[in-house]
């Protein structure tokens, strides 16, 4: 194995083969330059010296014919040590025709110094020699044309310029140097070309390039390019520029990104994350935290968009990541912020004292503490550390108060991150004390309790594995602590269904059911309880309350009544009504709440047997005052103004003075409901009932006649319904004329669909009490007057009571008027029922033709019912000619049905619901109109049930033998045998 000075003089012995190319290599100053092939083309261009077809084609020749004996040439006598050092010099040859192709490029670039094709090719084959083979990257697309610059750093991340091989920057160093100044020649000649300087500075990126070259020169290079070319092709060199720098890292990167940021601060959220976990320096999570909070907040002032889409808040969040990462080194510790706090509140205070005062900045006036002052915390240059609670409260919870829960458990971690558990805890409990929703409360709250259990759980670590320094006394401090750690956690556990309630409380102080919820969670705490009572009434406003308010008053009375909530303590009435009284000149949302406080306030003195005070407590709530004409929907006025016309009020009064007063008292107090005019149809009944109980008849009877005259129909049909049979029942037929009177008054303003139960009892009063002539006319009238839906069944009661009195003849008129009146479907159910009492009555001509009336309403498919009857009829007391009639009946009316679709669709759907088809195989649309559009799409003609010839498939045809014909059966047809032929 080689000595490190044999190692030593073999680099050496390398490296004083370098540079090859400096000086110049002339055929003056290198004999082996020239051969003698060569010398036709050294006097061609000496003859031509300003032709550059004549340069350009000799340099390619002897590229290409050096590139084909580098082929050729085998590199197995190299050894790998000094392949991998010099890379695509390392064999004679190769330096050999680096010589000779410098040799033509130089004495080329002396003719066309100004050439960038000649320069750029001369460079390129330069940095092959030195930097070794590019490797050529594949990319799908095209790239933007002017992409900002988070986008242009991740697309030059990927086509950054990679290379094979290379010469060693200490065995080469000769040659790197001698690639840098031919660059320097060549931007000496074309300062103003960006692909050049591309070139250039992609030199740098090598893994291989001296250090002395890709640091300090890479650094200058690049100033230089920013200083030479035009502004609208910086962003160019920028991109490099910010690449290179992120390589070298540590004051390097933070001082080129600073630059940079200075002109377009599009990359500073790039940059933070760069600072947090740079390459080979330390975090500077200060100066990151600092640059989010002032994106933060020109955020949310609008005069910034983050590139990555992030939001204002998004902003803040990674701001909070930061400073729980790097708790130590970003923000203060507690008296340190205690004091900044203090130094902020004056702050405040003199700036609410000089409202309005402007400072003079680099342009025009602005606010003082506008976003163009000054501000220390934005300031990434400045070593002081953040107040992160002050910028929690300001930018945080003053302006995201829906993500109050992230943000308070953020200041928490930060003093937790520092050690600072008192001041976490206290942090926690502010939070609690002061979210608005129940996703806030419930991340503050679950961080809390995740918080205090790892405290207990280190504290018992510390117990089960104490260290050597600790004595007993350390010991039995820690188990105290632990003690009252693990009974602040129980009491915390025990508090949350009261912060819950706080919360909700906190988001609408005005929700009188989170108040019950409260009362409900103090249990049997009296006091407590009677403090959350007392609250809650002062707290709530009436006109924003939800519902049920007045409960809250209701049940803080009945806690008084009933001697608390655990009923040990005395009833104390008094105060119950206080509280009652009290809530009597609450203006509440509903006239029916404050009802309900009169009612109950009456039923507590009702529960204590103070007969006289319930009643005293309902003469207050509904005396009438002189002006009775205000409206009751009228939400402008007090509800105590408009108490006076409550339903609800007036009967709870009435069945008052009904179980306890007199009857004048309560005959009194429904007259009153009567005069103000708001009764409805049950308190007009219960009136009634009340004086036909105490045998007031006729006051009851005036009762319900006033009742028909306040309400219309229908309402007013149930107060006739129930006073006429009241009224029948009660006089019978003593007071006949004033029923009839009645029920003609009834009957005259009654609509036809409600008048059907009224002709019913009338007829009945006349049947029983009057003349049967009266009770069929009655009847009569009926039939005519009642709603079509209910004409059937009116005739049908009407030829019932007539068969009772007249008999089956004297129904003959009648069957002939309803079949005139009814509809058709009606019609032949009514048809039916005259042609059996004409059968009855011997009459078969008379039935028959009433049969052949009523056929042409029933389709032979839809009602098969009428058909089976007629043919029944004309089997038992026909003849064959009748019955044939029939029969032509039968298909004409068929074929006429045929012809209408609606028919067609009642027919599907009539069979539908028997169960039945004409045609079993074929599957019925559940649907009416698509039924009849299939019956319409089909044959024109009425299809025969059974056919002369079964039906075959096609397929079948051919195979199947002709059959005889058969004839077609007549399911109608009546057989007459051979003997009755002959005698005819």
């Amino acid at each position: 194995m080689p000595s490190v000075a044999e190692k030593s003089t073999s680099v050496d012995l390398l490296a004083s083969q370098f540079p090859v190319t400096l000086p110049i290599p002339t055929p003056t100053t290198n004999s082996n330059l020239l051969a003698i092939k060569d010398v036709q083309r050294e006097e061609d261009l000496l003859r031509n010296p300003s032709s550059f077809r004549a340069w350009w084609t000799a340099i390619h020749t002897t590229k290409e014919a050096y590139n084909a004996q580098l082929k050729a040439e085998q590199r197995t006598n190299v050894p790998d040590e000094i392949a991998t050092l010099l890379g695509p010099v390392a064999t004679p040859l190769a330096r050999h025709s680096l010589q000779c192709l410098t040799y033509l490029y130089e004495a080329a670039i002396v003719q066309f110094p100004g050439s960038f094709k000649l320069w750029k090719s001369y460079l390129q084959m330069r940095m092959s020699y030195v930097l070794g083979r590019q490797v050529v990257k594949k990319r799908a697309g095209g790239r933007k044309k002017l992409p900002e610059m988070k986008d242009a750093l991740e697309e030059e991340k990927e086509d950054l310029e990679s290379w094979e091989g290379g010469l060693n920057g200490v065995v080469g160093w000769g040659e790197w140097r001698s690639l840098i100044a031919t660059y320097e020649r060549a931007l000496m000649w074309l300062p103003k070309l960006p692909r050049l300087w591309l070139m250039y500075t992609s030199i740098f990126f090598h893994p291989m390039c001296p250090p002395v070259i890709s640091h300090t020169h890479a650094r200058r290079t690049f100033d230089r390019a920013l200083r030479t070319l035009p502004p609208s092709l910086h962003a160019r060199i920028w991109v490099r520029y910010l690449l290179w720098a992120e390589t070298k890292g540590g004051s390097t990167t933070v001082s080129v990104y600073r630059r940079y940021l200075a002109v377009d601060p599009s990359v500073t959220e790039h940059y933070t994350s760069i600072l947090l976990s740079p390459i080979d320096s330390v975090p500077r999570p200060l100066e990151a935290a600092k640059l989010l909070l002032s994106l933060a907040r020109k955020a949310s002032r609008g005069e910034y968009v983050s590139p990555e889409g992030k939001s204002s808040y998004q902003l803040l969040g990674d701001f909070l990541d930061i400073v729980e990462r790097f708790s130590d080194e970003v923000g203060l510790d507690v008296d340190a912020t205690i004091e900044s706090n203090k130094e902020n509140a004056k702050a405040d205070a003199e700036s609410l004292q000089t409202d309005g005062q402007l400072v003079r900045m680099d342009g025009p006036p602005v606010p003082v503490g506008a976003g163009g002052a000054y501000d220390e915390d934005e300031d990434p240059l400045s070593s002081r550390k953040l107040n992160i609670e002050h910028i929690v409260h300001k930018d945080g919870l003053e302006v995201y108060k829906d993500q109050a829960g992230r943000l308070w458990t953020g200041l928490a971690t930060y003093w937790i991150k520092r050690g600072e558990f008192d001041r976490a805890i206290s942090t926690f409990e502010a939070g609690i004390a002061t979210v608005l929703t129940i996703r806030d409360f419930t991340q503050i709250f679950d961080a809390y309790a995740e918080f205090c259990e790892s405290l207990i759980n280190a504290m018992m670590e510390s117990l089960e594995s104490p260290e050597e320094d600790d004595d007993d006394e350390d010991t039995k401090e820690t188990e105290r602590e632990m003690d009252i750690k693990m009974k602040e956690f129980e009491a915390l556990i025990d508090r949350r269904p009261f912060l819950v309630n706080d919360v909700l409380l906190r988001r609408n102080p005005n929700d009188v059911q989170e108040w019950e919820k409260r009362v409900a969670l103090w249990g049997e705490d009296d006091e407590k309880v009677a403090d959350t009572y007392t609250k809650a009434l002062e707290t709530i406003n009436p006109r924003k309350a939800t519902a049920n308010l007045h409960r809250l008053y209701v049940n803080f009375a009945k806690f008084y009544e009933e001697g608390g909530a655990s009923g040990s303590a005395e009833p104390d009435l008094d105060s119950a009504r206080k509280i009652l009284e009290k809530a009597t000149k609450i203006n509440f949302k509903a006239v029916e709440d404050l009802a309900d406080i009169w009612c109950e306030w009456s039923e507590m003195e009702l529960r204590h047997e103070n007969y006289d005070e319930a009643v005293r407590v309902m003469q207050r709530a509904a005396a009438i005052p002189k002006n009775t004409k205000i409206n009751y929907h009228d939400h402008s006025l007090p509800v105590q103004a408009r108490l006076f016309k409550s339903l609800k009020l007036w009967s709870f009064y009435v069945d008052l003075e009904e179980s306890i007063g007199t009857v004048e008292s309560a005959k009194a107090v429904y007259d009153k409901i009567m005069d103000l005019k708001i009764a409805n149809a049950q308190v007009i009944v219960n009136y009634a009932a009340f004086l036909e109980e105490n045998q007031y008849w006729e006051d009851s009877f005036k009762v319900y006649e006033r009742g028909t005259e306040v309400f219309t129909f229908p309402i007013s049909f149930e107060i006739w319904n129930i006073y006429l049979s009241k009224f029948v029942k009660r006089y019978g037929g003593s007071k006949l004329e004033r029923a009839r009177d009645l029920f003609e008054q009834a009957l005259e303003k009654c609509p036809p669909k409600s008048c059907k139960p009224l002709f019913l009892m009338y007829g009945q009063l006349e049947e029983d009490y009057g003349l049967a002539k009266r009770a069929m006319s009655i009847y009569e009238r009926a039939t005519q007057v009642v709603a079509d839906e209910n004409k059937f069944e009116m005739y049908t009661i009407y030829i019932a009571k007539a068969t009772a009195n007249y008999g089956l003849p004297a129904t003959r008129s009648i069957f002939e008027r309803a079949l005139e009146v009814l509809p058709d479907k009606q019609t032949a159910e009514m048809c039916l029922r005259f042609a059996a009492l004409e059968r009855k009555l011997g009459e078969i001509d008379r039935a028959r033709a009433i049969y052949a009336h009523a056929s042409q309403f029933c389709d032979p498919r839809v009602n098969p019912k009428f058909w089976q009857e007629w043919n029944s009829f004309e089997i038992e007391t026909g003849s064959e000619d009748t019955f044939r009639e029939m029969l032509r009946i039968k298909r004409s009316v068929q074929a006429q049905f045929n012809t209408e679709a609606s028919y067609l669709a009642a027919q599907t759907l009539s069979a539908q619901q028997n169960g039945t088809s004409e045609q079993p195989s074929t599957a019925q649309p559940a649907d009416p109109m698509a039924a009849a559009e299939q019956q319409v799409k089909g044959p024109a003609f009425v299809a025969a049930k059974k056919t002369a010839l079964p039906r075959v498939d096609e397929d079948q045809a051919s195979s199947t033998p002709d059959l005889p014909p058969q004839q077609a059966d007549n399911a109608d047809e009546i057989h007459i045998s051979d003997d009755d032929e002959e005698d005819s």
